[in-house]
């Protein structure tokens, strides 16, 4: 029991760590941007396309699931095969070392706690944790259309963002209903969904008054 919640704590600390790792940022810093003050002003893929172009938003989203992929799947491959765990029990942790990544790119110490809003971060949480199974691959294919078609119909890329972290709660409860860990495992899913949330609240004022910025368009003004 206490090892267990001395790996908890040491995978959030260890997973925020990875996530600090501000990707945007570096990438706008190397090539003469302060992303923080460009558009949205978010350090994240989306801010990063709209400010630095395609090179740009690549290099970000490339250098966010890799300082995902890294933590979550030696956890996943390496550390719950060594201690032992059941598919239910490595679950359970891929997702708490995930979490920490997510609050580490949503809030980093060193850049004041401003970070991104975490969707390329939770899409890599999702292909680390869930792709053991052919649920999984299938739930994964059909939020990546999802994701895909909402932004190409309405060119919003925060709606389709807030619709697909909705990802890690409907599949905790389709693949894993049945296991005694069940309740925890539902609680931590939805700690996902709702730091997208919390970090989209501005993008779902502008969605509800009609003034959230489409992609493609130009750059203009930091957004409130």
């Amino acid at each position: 029991m206490y090892s267990e919640i001395l790996f908890i704590i040491l995978s959030i600390v260890t997973g925020y760590l990875f996530g600090c790792f501000s990707t945007g940022y570096i990438v706008g810093k190397m090539s003469g941007h302060d992303i923080r003050s460009e558009g949205s002003g978010n350090i994240g893929t989306t801010n990063a396309l709209r400010t630095m172009g395609a090179k740009g938003g690549a290099l970000t989203f490339a250098g966010d699931l890799l300082k995902t992929f890294i933590p979550t799947l030696v956890v996943r491959f390496v550390v719950c095969p060594f201690m032992e765990y059941s598919d239910g029990m490595t679950y359970m942790m891929t997702l708490v070392i995930g979490l920490g990544v997510v609050i580490g790119h949503n809030f980093p110490f060193y850049l004041k706690f401003k970070g991104g809003k975490g969707i390329a971060v939770s899409a890599a949480v999702i292909v680390a944790s869930s792709s053991n199974s052919v649920t999984g691959w299938i739930m994964i294919a059909a939020g990546l259309l999802i994701f895909i078609l909402i932004v190409a119909v309405t060119r919003y890329v925060s709606l389709g963002s807030l619709i697909v972290v909705w990802y890690f709660p409907v599949y905790t409860v389709l693949h894993y209903r049945n296991w005694s860990g069940f309740a925890g495992l539902l609680i931590l899913s939805l700690a996902f969904t709702g730091l997208a949330y919390f970090k989209h609240a501005g993008n779902i004022r502008r969605l509800l008054d009609g003034t959230e910025r489409k992609l493609g368009m130009g750059k203009d003004k930091k957004e409130k």
